[in-house]
């Protein structure tokens, strides 16, 4: 996905932002919505860090922003490798007035053959990585009256079997960023959560080789089955940021939901069960693993740290 900076309806009144020339941190940046977000931000004229595991791919994508930006490689579960990054990021770009903790993984497949590191590693990243983004910008965030924003998911509103711990780690996210909202706002610190559905980035590439995920999507209204594309989402989350609004919808229509969230445990568990009866236990192992290129980036990276190995550029 590249950067529609300068190309973005709207870009030429980037003067009459609020943001401009304001600092932004978006982590999870290399690719698919992180990128494109990066991308619409740089276009309102604000000042870009970009964070996450892939160097040669974070700087692609900060090559073509319109407005100074900054790379830092970091794994968002390492503590001490965000708060090296906040302290860069206030010495070369200024204090932080937006962070959007995007960082995000997903594996597919049943719990009892979902190996076990990977299976932590989804929450380790989504959940925890979100609590360290958080505690890393925090100070900075307080200093600027700044606004965090929270990537959640539709998988918060009713958990899908075959993806147990993507879907715990994005309802423990939602959770955290309403906890977090309470506590910071007398700082002057607004607290966003971004709920996003089908979005085409490289996590759902092989939907249909998901039974359930597959299923889910087909037994939903036409209008919901929609994929949305990187740069649409961005768009929606942009105007987010900018309004410090506090629920973000991508898409918009999905506000509506909230009052029938109750119903959809039930709903997503029924169709679920249904599809899973009428499927060969086989193809259900096949579909167990990392999903998308970013998760398998950050996935060979844990494991080769873990053996002492460097992992292979990307």
């Amino acid at each position: 996905m590249h950067s529609t900076a300068g190309t973005r309806p709207g870009a030429a009144a980037a003067h009459d932002s609020l943001l401009r020339g304001r600092v932004a941190v978006v982590t999870g940046a290399a690719r698919g919505i992180g990128e494109a977000l990066a991308g619409r931000l740089s276009a309102v004229g604000m000042h870009i860090a970009l964070l996450g595991r892939e160097a040669q791919t974070l700087s692609a994508a900060a090559a073509s922003l319109g407005t100074p930006s900054l790379c830092v490689e970091a794994d968002v579960t390492d503590q001490e490798a965000l708060d090296e990054a906040a302290r860069q990021v206030a010495d070369r770009l200024g204090i932080a007035s937006v962070v959007v903790a995007n960082a995000g993984v997903a594996a597919g497949g049943p719990f009892r053959l979902t190996d076990a590191g990977l299976w932590r590693r989804v929450i380790d990243v989504n959940l925890i990585g979100s609590a360290n983004t958080a505690r890393a910008f925090l100070p900075q965030l307080a200093r600027a009256h700044g606004y965090f924003l929270q990537i959640a998911s539709t998988a918060a509103f009713g958990s899908a079997p075959m993806m147990s711990a993507y879907c715990a780690s994005k309802a423990g996210a939602e959770s955290f960023a309403q906890a977090l909202r309470g506590e910071v706002e007398p700082d002057g610190i607004a607290v966003g959560i971004a709920y996003l559905h089908w979005t085409g980035t490289d996590m759902l590439t092989g939907i249909d080789d998901h039974p359930v995920l597959h299923a889910l999507r087909a037994h939903q209204p036409r209008f919901a089955r929609r994929m949305h594309t990187p740069g649409q989402v961005a768009d929606w989350l942009a105007a987010g940021v900018e309004h410090r609004a506090a629920h973000i919808y991508a898409p918009p229509w999905l506000r509506w939901c909230q009052p029938l969230r109750p119903m959809f445990p039930a709903l997503v568990t029924r169709v679920a069960r249904r599809e899973m009866r009428h499927t060969p236990a086989a193809d259900l192992a096949a579909a167990t693993g990392v999903m998308g290129a970013g998760g398998q980036a950050d996935w060979e990276a844990y494991t080769s740290a873990a053996r002492g190995r460097p992992a292979p550029p990307r």
